[in-house]
């Protein structure tokens, strides 16, 4: 298999948990001949979709955990089984426009995450589609709205509609304070509206990262906030520890796993806090599958090659 894997830098990533390293670590165990390129490199030209690419090879030695081989240009329809989609938000134009580029081999090369299924759920709006599940959410740019909002339920959270990884999430106090001030401030740096929920005490409980495998279960983590921290975010210093599933979150995973597997959404990472309560659906670049792993002895990597092999076979046949 000749795999290539749109993701950001590989310098920077932390080998300790990234999954797309572990993705690509995987694929290299199983002796695919795997590629790295950047989205800002897509090219396209009368009906071929090509780019700079660099032969791959990596090894879990910090700071000395992947080798580029030299540059060649790909065309990403004919020289290449599967397209992994990995770089992160920003879900902005850039990210759109290749979602739109990469959607135009998919007769001929497989795209996990499938680029138009992709665009089509945002994070913080296909949640939407499960607000069955979903805590009372508010989303728009009036400081009005979010103003009888908040008195309404209290202590509130806001954040951006695209962010990732826990940034720029505000917690606002009953009292208010400063939220004119923070409503102003969201609205000059994002043309998009925002998202603004009542603050869930149920997060001292933890916010679980769910992992589905071609809309299956394939494990879970439990994320607590760390010290002075509201934000279970990894990145944001939240810690992990083992999880199981409780019923609601059995039924959530029962109600969109028939519907990802649909539209081609192979790798998929849901939040829940306090086991009950559906915030976020990943489908950019989830993470998590290395302390999923870790904790669970399990190989999510793994699965998501199975996954990737079951489908190439499918769409070679289709």
């Amino acid at each position: 298999m000749k795999a290539a894997i749109q993701m950001d830098s590989l310098e920077s990533i932390n080998i300790a948990g990234d999954s797309s390293f572990a993705i690509l670590l995987a694929g290299q165990e199983r002796g695919y001949e795997q590629f790295y390129y950047d989205v800002r490199d897509l090219t396209w030209c009368d009906g071929r979709l090509t780019t700079r690419a660099f032969p791959v090879t990596v090894q879990r030695v910090e700071g000395d955990h992947y080798i580029l081989g030299d540059a060649v240009t790909l065309d990403l329809g004919s020289d290449i089984d599967v397209v992994l989609m990995r770089q992160d938000p920003p879900f902005d134009t850039g990210y759109l426009t290749g979602t739109w580029l990469l959607e135009r081999i998919a007769a001929e090369t497989l795209v996990v995450n499938d680029p138009k299924a992709v665009r089509d759920a945002p994070e913080k709006v296909y949640v939407l589609d499960y607000r069955r599940f979903m805590p009372t959410t508010l989303i728009t740019r009036r400081l009005d709205e979010i103003r009888a909002f908040h008195e309404q339920h209290g202590s509130i959270v806001i954040k951006p509609l695209h962010g990732n990884g826990g940034k720029a999430v505000f917690r606002i106090g009953e009292a208010g304070d400063n939220l004119s001030a923070l409503v102003e401030l969201f609205n000059l740096t994002w043309k998009e509206p925002h998202m603004v929920q009542p603050f869930l005490a149920d997060i001292a409980k933890g916010d679980k990262r769910i992992v589905l495998i071609d809309g299956e279960f394939a494990g879970a983590i439990n994320r607590k906030p760390g010290a002075g921290e509201f934000r279970s975010n990894l990145a944001q210093g939240g810690y992990a520890e083992a999880a199981e599933l409780t019923e609601t979150e059995r039924e959530i995973c029962d109600a969109m796993g028939p519907e990802l597997r649909r539209l081609g959404l192979v790798f998929v990472g849901i939040d829940v806090i306090g086991g009950q309560w559906l915030t976020e659906i990943n489908v950019t670049s989830p993470t998590g599958i290395v302390a999923i792993d870790k904790f669970n002895g399990t190989d999510s990597a793994g699965l998501i090659w199975d996954a990737i092999e079951r489908r190439l076979a499918e769409h070679k046949s289709s």
